[in-house]
Parts: structure tokens; C-alpha cells; sequence
């Protein structure tokens, strides 16, 4: 079983991604923006901490992938609004990197429920 506290680390890039969702769908593309960007560096702490509880041993080696690509997706997401913050408008590359995001998030929710059910 988990600590509580990796479950909050966890949580705080997910919920920078989902603000960034709901605020593109509102139209406020520039505080979409501002939570991408918020969203990397918490990103890179979760997924640096997945890698090293697999150089420590671990066995879940699918949870650091997806933690990798989705700190990847991020900065490319991130990086390709920074040009158009002031546009209003979000590019192509932007919004179909923050829905592989999120793609990648119910993955990871699907795979941890199944390791949770196999456990019981």
C-alpha cells in the first residue's frame, strides 16, 4: 500500500491539468496557461519519484512510464501556448497534448483500481 503523502503529491499535477481543461473550456486560455506551466515542475517531482522507487526496487514500472509521458505532454503542451497566451487562442499540438494528459490520467486510475481489486 501507498503512503498518503505520494497520493497527494500525485494529486496536485492532475488537478493543475484538469484546471487547464475547465479553463479552456471556459475560454481562458491564458490561465490555462499559467496551470500548465504551474503543472511541470509538479509533474517532474511525481515522476522523478516514481523512477526512484523503481531504482529502489519497485515493480511498477508502468505508473513511471506513464508519469514520464505525462510530464513530457505537459512542457510540449505547455510550450506550444506560450506563443498564443496572448492570442486568446490555443494551438492544435497544445490541446491534443492536454487530452493525451488526460487520457494517460484515466489509464493510470483504470490500472491502479485493477492493482487494488487484484490485491483484495
Amino acid at each position: 500500500m501507498q503512503n498518503p503523502a505520494g497520493m497527494d503529491r500525485r494529486a496536485i499535477p492532475v488537478a493543475l491539468v484538469v484546471t487547464a481543461a475547465a479553463a479552456d473550456g471556459a475560454g481562458a486560455h491564458g490561465l490555462a496557461f499559467y496551470a500548465l506551466l504551474l503543472a511541470v515542475p509538479a509533474a517532474a517531482i511525481v515522476a522523478l519519484d516514481a523512477f526512484g522507487a523503481l531504482l529502489e526496487g519497485g515493480q511498477d514500472h508502468l505508473q513511471a512510464l506513464l508519469w514520464a509521458m505525462v510530464l513530457a505532454l505537459i512542457v510540449v503542451g505547455a510550450a506550444a501556448r506560450a506563443p498564443a497566451v496572448a492570442e486568446g487562442a490555443v494551438p492544435g499540438p497544445a490541446r491534443s497534448a492536454l487530452l493525451a494528459c488526460l487520457g494517460i490520467f484515466c489509464v493510470q486510475a483504470f490500472v491502479s483500481l485493477a492493482s487494488e481489486l487484484r490485491e483484495r
